[in-house]
C-alpha cells in the first residue's frame, strides 16, 4: 500500500499561481494529477513516470501547469501558473506501482490523494 499527502492549493485570482505537492509513502512507478468538478468525471491533466521524469500533459493545461518530482523524497509537485476561473476544481495526486497503458485515465491509477481544493477568481 502506499499512502498520497497532498498539500498546497487555495484562492488565487485569474493570472495567478500555486503549487500543489504530494508525498508518496512507498515506491510508485508513474505519478500523476488529477482534477474533478461537481458532476463531472475525475480529468487527468499531468503525469509523471518516476524512474526517467519523462511528463505527460492534458491540452488543457499544457504550457501552464508543470509537474515535476524529487525522488530522494518521495514528493511530487504541479505549478500552476497563468490559472483561470475554469481551472476551479478539487485536483488529486495519483499513483500507480507498475506500468499502465492509458496515463490521463483514472482507472488505471491504484493509489490516491485526499484532494485539495484551488479555486481561481476572476
Amino acid at each position: 500500500q502506499v499512502q498520497l499527502v497532498e498539500s498546497g492549493g487555495g484562492s488565487v485570482q485569474a493570472g495567478g499561481s500555486l503549487r500543489l505537492s504530494c508525498a508518496a509513502s512507498g515506491y510508485t512507478y508513474r505519478m500523476g494529477w488529477f482534477r474533478q468538478t461537481p458532476g463531472k468525471e475525475r480529468e487527468g491533466i499531468a503525469t509523471i513516470l518516476t524512474g526517467s521524469g519523462s511528463t505527460y500533459y492534458a491540452d488543457s493545461v499544457k504550457g501552464r501547469f508543470t509537474v515535476s518530482q524529487d525522488n530522494g523524497k518521495r514528493m511530487m509537485y504541479l505549478q500552476m501558473n497563468s490559472l483561470k476561473p475554469e481551472d476551479t476544481a478539487m485536483y488529486y495526486c495519483a499513483a500507480a506501482g507498475s506500468p499502465i497503458r492509458q496515463t490521463l485515465l483514472a482507472g488505471s491509477y491504484k493509489y490516491w490523494g485526499q484532494g485539495a481544493q484551488v479555486t481561481v477568481s476572476s
